[in-house]
């Protein structure tokens, strides 16, 4: 049952911070110059916003729950468990950045999700 419950926080937090960092960052704007300067200037104004710390602090979370799950499960368990982030974060993507999945990138979260699904089965 912790397990499970390690598990849901790893991957809610984790693709929810995923996220909120990418609208955060979006809402900053685009990085156009890798210059040290002007990258320093960028993430300053994304840690002034609120989002940024949101974000952090979920990904900290799902950070400290992976650890967790470590301590006591089977990696060959939990590392293929954890791409079940990758279909919670097609969905998020669409509904939350309102982004567009072509039907191949949705071919590709079902087929992920099938891995997943033979992993936890065995």
């Amino acid at each position: 049952m912790r397990t499970v419950l390690c598990l849901t926080i790893l991957v809610i937090a984790g693709t929810f911070g995923d996220l909120l960092l990418t609208r955060t960052m979006k809402s900053v704007g685009e990085v156009k110059s890798v210059h040290p300067r002007r990258v320093m200037r960028e993430v300053m104004s994304a840690f002034r916003l609120p989002s940024m710390w949101a974000a952090l602090a979920l990904q900290a979370l799902a950070f400290f729950s992976f650890l967790a799950l470590l301590s006591w499960a089977d990696v060959s368990l939990v590392v293929p468990a954890s791409a079940l982030s990758y279909a919670v974060g097609a969905i998020g993507a669409k509904y939350f950045l309102r982004e567009t999945l072509s039907p191949i990138r949705w071919v590709g979260v079902l087929l992920i999700s099938c891995g997943v699904a033979f992993v936890l089965a065995g």
